[in-house]
């Protein structure tokens, strides 16, 4: 039998087994398919040596009217402006007050015990002193992140100085105690027991059981300046004209301000008219958040939130689901998720100023930041699949759904993060695996293609280009990343390499019925884009003795259980024309292509196999 070439559709298919997806891809890990053709990702760099604190699960990226690119960044401890490679704290505070002589050091102990009965403060804050005076040889004036361990006086917490004290002593003086607002919660932690939920739920002497959320900040820039809140929290106003060396501040403390909303769940600024929505939030003469209400401001006023008849500042209630989740602006509209529903908010005028239509029900989506927007169409992850609208609500044929959602902790769901890569035509989704409380998993849909593939890397949140050249992505090495940068993992002092690999699945001759014999192979694959000197990949195939058998059987000649075919390349560029000689037997066959060095991309074509049927010995 002459030489023939292997077709394979492209994509990952894990809807069916390795059989009856044959003549496709089964299986990968960081590549993509591109006009067809699976390729090697593309690599990442860190943009500087600078790190923030926190996971961060939030990014804005805007131009100030100066021409500076500032990136909003909100983690689960604090709020920074990334500038230039710098991460400066903006985060708001909480409080300031004067305490008298409030620490306690021990001699020979780094850690000190602060006195502080106005509260108010949790385990892991942030709290900056000034105006302290020395005690125990320490001067204790600087930044400082609370605990409060195992302690059992009220009113008081312990910081941690950057030396020991030289003796035991109560003092400090008057000193100004400045509190950042309360940090969150880095992934969802389970609790259960009695006060895990709201009073009086569960059963007497049990209690009931819940999910610690997980902070997430939504933020939006409001002309040059920007406007950002918490889950649960105040709105927070930074002024661009002020600076990155200063914190924002509380919305309602502007001039002006009116009827703010004093919790909320999530922001955005409508990309028509510039109002600004708080979603989940409390109605105007209560603290009690309502989670099925909005509320905007006037137009082109941050400030002002009181309705009347000559602005159109206003508030409707959804009717459809028990929380809004999530949020995005998009063409002509404001489309909001609540847990069971999708609406459509569209701006009208005076008196109704914005009204609701119900464009999908019962639907789910996983996460606040579940959603993504590219060409006029909005893509999230439900709880069991995935969802697109374009005008109508859809179910999104997904041909990895299984593997994916059997695969994904669902104790993790909020940690669920989207974006865009529209540069490869590309919808990102990051996801905790099974058992996992940090995210380790992504899967990626091709809108152009309409194919999918998947594979593991941790990234907490995203941003795809636009104001700057290269998606940018956040990790839990406290530092953000450009992707499509290179073609190796730069995180670090040196490059590592980034494993890649892509395998079919199986195929055969006829319907199996014979044994097959694979003598020579020409490997279709091209090295463009390589900087080693001589870029390796290796193709591996794999023989079954029949469909549902175990991998690498029946064993090949010269007793392998497989074939491993390894190509050095002459330059950096190369094109795989040569006959490989190989000798594999079995019903089946598949194949797999794999990179694991430095300085080494690929894209595979068609490989050729000079295949026949062959009896067994």
């Amino acid at each position: 039998m002459a030489i023939q070439a292997i077709k394979l559709k492209p994509g990952i298919n894990r809807e069916g087994t390795r059989y009856t997806t044959e003549g496709g891809y089964y299986d990968g890990d960081k590549i993509r398919f591109r006009q067809g053709t699976p390729e090697k990702i593309g690599g990442w760099t860190r943009i500087s040596a600078s790190t923030f604190q926190g996971v961060c699960r939030s990014l804005h990226n805007w131009v100030t009217l100066g021409g500076q690119n500032l990136i909003g960044v909100g983690t689960h401890l604090k709020f920074f402006i990334e500038n230039v490679g710098n991460y400066n704290d903006i985060t708001p505070l909480r409080a300031t007050v004067s305490l008298s002589n409030p620490f306690a050091t021990t001699s020979g102990s780094t850690t000190v015990t602060v006195t502080d009965a106005n509260g108010g403060y949790k385990n892991g804050d942030f709290v900056t002193f000034s105006s302290a005076t020395a005690v125990g040889g320490l001067t204790l004036n600087g930044e400082f992140q609370i605990s409060l361990g195992s302690l059992s006086a009220a009113n008081t917490y312990t910081i941690t100085a950057s030396s020991a004290a030289s003796s035991s002593a109560t003092g400090g003086g008057t000193v100004s105690a400045a509190y950042q607002i309360n940090v969150g919660n880095a992934f969802a932690t389970l609790l259960s027991g009695w006060g895990a939920s709201s009073w009086g739920s569960g059963a007497w002497n049990v209690g009931e059981s819940s999910t610690a959320p997980v902070r997430f900040f939504t933020q939006s820039n409001f002309g040059e300046d920007l406007i950002f809140g918490h889950e649960g929290g105040r709105l927070y106003y930074w002024d661009a004209t002020n600076g990155v060396g200063t914190r924002a501040v509380e919305l309602s403390s502007l001039s002006g301000a009116s009827d703010v909303p004093v919790v909320q769940n999530l922001i955005l600024v409508s990309d028509i008219s510039r109002f600004v929505f708080c979603f989940g939030t409390n109605p105007i003469g209560s603290s009690t958040l309502d989670p099925t209400l909005l509320r905007w401001s006037d137009q082109e006023d941050a400030t002002n939130w009181t309705p009347s008849a000559t602005n159109q500042a206003g508030s409707l209630r959804l009717s459809r689901g028990t929380k809004i989740i999530s949020a995005t602006t998009a063409r002509q509209e404001v489309l909001v998720w609540t847990d069971s529903s999708l609406y459509s908010l569209q701006y009208v005028g005076a008196p109704a100023v914005w009204t609701a239509t119900l464009v999908g029900e019962n639907i789910s989506i996983s996460s606040q930041n579940a959603v993504a927007y590219a060409n006029g169409v909005a893509y999230w992850m439900g709880k069991d699949k995935f969802y697109i609208y374009d005008g109508r609500t859809q179910t999104l044929k997904c041909d990895v759904r299984k593997y994916v959602f059997n695969d994904l902790d669902t104790n993790q769901f909020a940690q669920v993060v989207a974006g865009t890569n529209e540069g490869f035509h590309e919808i990102w989704w990051f996801y905790c695996s099974s058992g996992s409380t940090t995210i380790d998993r992504y899967v990626i849909y091709n809108y152009l293609e309409k194919i999918w593939y998947y594979g593991t890397l941790a990234r907490t949140a995203w941003l795809d280009s636009g104001l700057r050249d290269k998606p940018l992505a956040a990790t839990y090495d406290l530092n953000l990343v450009d992707h499509e940068e290179g073609i190796d993992d730069n995180v670090g002092s040196s490059a590592a390499a980034i494993t890649a690999y892509v395998e079919s699945s199986d195929f055969d001759i006829g319907d199996g019925d014979r044994f097959s014999l694979v003598n020579r192979v020409v490997p279709d694959a091209s090295f463009d884009g390589s900087t080693a000197d001589s870029p390796v990949a290796t193709m591996t195939l794999h023989a079954l003795s029949g469909s549902g058998s175990g991998r690498n059987s029946p064993a090949s000649e010269g007793g392998s259980s497989n074939a491993t075919i390894t190509r050095s390349a002459t330059s950096p560029v190369e094109v795989f024309t040569d006959l490989i000689n190989i000798r594999v037997r079995g019903r089946q066959l598949s194949m797999r292509f794999e990179s694991s060095a430095t300085g080494v991309t690929w894209q595979l074509g068609t490989p050729r196999l000079d295949i026949r049927p062959d009896g067994r010995r």
